[in-house]
């Protein structure tokens, strides 16, 4: 019997029909530095934190049909400014929103309505 095999988290990746348009999306929003391309039409952002995932930007024929099962979380220390600003970068808000002891958090999309949660400060209100 071999030892247990290594495993890393390497990247988490986004299907999406408009693959330049949602990479740069993320880019704008969390900060973060184009990669080599992994594959033509593709797109890779580095990671948020030194040693982190990147996020691959996978471009795929269909758009997207219902709910994500998966998503980002993303904190924010200003839960008004952040919400504007996934809006003035091509985002939407969902109208979910959930108040929880540790904060607030807001349910965003990205330009092709892929589901994230922004979390603000306890007591933050949505734009």
């Amino acid at each position: 019997m071999s030892a247990e095999p290594r495993v890393e988290w390497i990247a988490v990746t986004i299907d999406c029909r408009a693959v330049g348009v949602v990479a740069e999306f993320w880019r704008q929003l969390i900060g973060l530095a184009r990669l080599e391309d992994p594959l033509p039409g593709w797109q890779r952002a580095a990671a948020a934190v030194p040693g982190g995932p990147a996020i691959t930007f996978q471009p795929v024929p269909e758009p997207k049909s219902g709910k994500v099962r998966l998503h980002l979380d993303l904190r924010t220390d200003d839960l008004a400014a952040a919400f504007a600003r996934v809006r003035a970068l091509g985002g939407s808000y969902t109208g979910e929103v959930h108040v929880y002891d540790e904060g607030t958090v807001a349910v965003m999309a990205d330009p092709e309505g892929n589901e994230f949660c922004l979390l603000g400060p306890p007591g933050s209100a949505v734009g």
